[in-house]
């Protein structure tokens, strides 16, 4: 399984190399350079499978002989073992047609989770087949920081940097990352938003000599690796429901596009996937985008659902390659145009062709209040700000019996208990392990928004 840069440079690498890399060499996102595509019979052949073994089967597919079946089969059995559902992710209905699907099960009660506790062990074993040591810098907007956190401390060949923007995520975001204490973590708060944290990430990995010096990776999902990892939950839920013998949609609160994008790599699988409905908060460049056929970006707000306030939605550059034909030239060339002037726009029959499977919606604040209660209300579930998001984009596109939606419930409330708090008049139930972070002692630094202040943080 070999996989290219959307833009165009560096040559194809297999999926060892894609997962320690991140990143392409040429600044581009890799992309499998031909899908993986399953028959009927194979789908049907993954029904009452365990989620471990599914995970094994559906991400073998992408990493080909990377890792040997028998080791990649014991790394699924460890990440879902992490987890306080047998099920990995369960799935509930809370309407007629409307499911919820609990991806927050895991250590750090986030659906961030079930794709790192995935990539740990993955780089483990290809850094223990070299003899190597790897620097890990990420950008995070609130739960991929915790979960990879939770997923790489102690691990003797990984040191990690971790961004986050100060003042713009969740008090208990923040302390699910600042208590750790183990020495391979590190902290840092940027005086800036979650697309500053992005932007200096990138700049660091522009840097060949440093990537080379510090054989630099990251845990984003700008890393295939997450991407294989999170289209497994798509395959889960749907089997569930009937996939490929009924059409299933899925409703995604999305900021950088990357949990949409697994559905979308499912898809090409061949999962019968009827649409992928994107919920945006105010921030919502991605709904402009699919309603409009233009990308405009605008200054990050914060909301009651701050994994989302994000303006540049890095996962979003793999489907504009595949709109574009995998035209990389093409692609590059609108990248540059985007990073320029803030403005990206697509033909109308390219915006067609993205609408044959992504609808998009809004909600802002107050309609994201109205969805928690409203959930509450009619079927006893307490969701978060995010999950109430992709809950009111499903509801705005429609449901029913016979077009049943899943929405992706991200995170557990206890993580936005004011927001909870605020819309159903009391707070959500804490889970011992959360508050136990709210006791700890927090350790960090923060910077200013700037590369060479990061960098400056960096071992010689």
């Amino acid at each position: 399984m070999e996989y290219i840069s959307t833009r165009g440079g560096g040559g194809a690498v297999d999926f060892a190399a894609a997962a320690l890399s991140g990143l392409a060499a040429d600044g581009g996102l890799l992309v499998p350079a031909r899908w993986p595509r399953l028959g009927d019979g194979e789908w049907r052949g993954f029904c009452g499978m365990s989620y471990a073994e599914l995970a094994a089967r559906i991400i073998g597919r992408f990493s080909g002989a990377s890792v040997p079946p028998a080791m990649l089969a014991s790394i699924t059995r460890r990440a879902a073992a992490a987890f306080d559902r047998p099920e990995v992710a369960p799935l509930r209905e809370v309407g007629e047609g409307l499911y919820l699907l609990e991806l927050f099960h895991g250590p750090t009660f986030a659906f961030k989770d079930v794709a790192l506790q995935f990539l740990g062990p993955l780089l483990e074993f290809f850094l223990a087949q070299g003899g190597r040591r790897c620097t890990v810098i990420g950008a995070t907007s609130g739960d991929t920081g915790s979960a990879a956190i939770c997923a790489l401390r102690g691990l003797p060949s990984v040191e990690l940097f971790m961004l986050h923007p100060a003042g713009r995520v969740s008090e208990v975001q923040r302390r699910q990352m600042t208590t750790v204490r183990d020495a391979n973590i590190h902290n840092i708060a940027v005086t800036g938003s979650f697309d500053d944290c992005q932007a200096i990430v990138k700049q660091l990995f522009a840097d060949r000599g440093l990537r080379e010096s510090h054989n630099l990776t990251t845990v984003n999902s700008i890393n295939w690796a997450r991407i294989a990892a999170q289209t497994v939950y798509y395959v889960y839920a749907a089997l569930q429901l009937g996939a490929n013998e009924k059409n299933i949609s899925f409703a995604v609160p999305s900021g950088n596009f990357g949990n949409a994008l697994a559905g979308y790599a499912a898809r090409r699988m061949g999962l019968s996937i009827a649409r992928i409905i994107i919920g945006s908060n105010r921030n919502d460049i991605l709904t402009r985008f699919f309603n409009r056929g233009e990308m405009r970006a605008r200054p990050a707000v914060a909301t009651l659902s701050p994994s989302m306030d994000i303006q540049i939605s890095s996962n979003f550059e793999r489907l504009l390659f595949e709109l574009l034909g995998r035209d990389a030239a093409a692609l590059a060339a609108a990248m540059a145009g985007f990073h320029a002037n803030g403005r990206l726009t697509v033909t109308a029959a390219q915006l067609t062709d993205a609408r044959r499977l992504f609808t998009a919606a809004r909600a802002d604040d107050g309609q994201t209040r109205r969805e928690i209660a409203r959930t509450f209300s009619d079927a006893g579930e307490i969701v978060d700000p995010h999950t109430a998001v992709a809950l009111s984009a499903a509801r705005a596109a429609g449901h029913g019996k016979n077009n049943p939606v899943i929405a992706l419930a991200t995170a557990h409330p206890a993580k936005f208990a004011p927001a909870v708090e605020q819309s159903i008049g009391r707070p959500p139930p804490m889970p011992e392990r959360l508050a136990a972070v709210m006791r700890a002692e927090e350790h960090y630094v923060t910077v200013q928004n700037d590369p060479a202040a990061v960098r400056a943080l960096l071992p010689a």
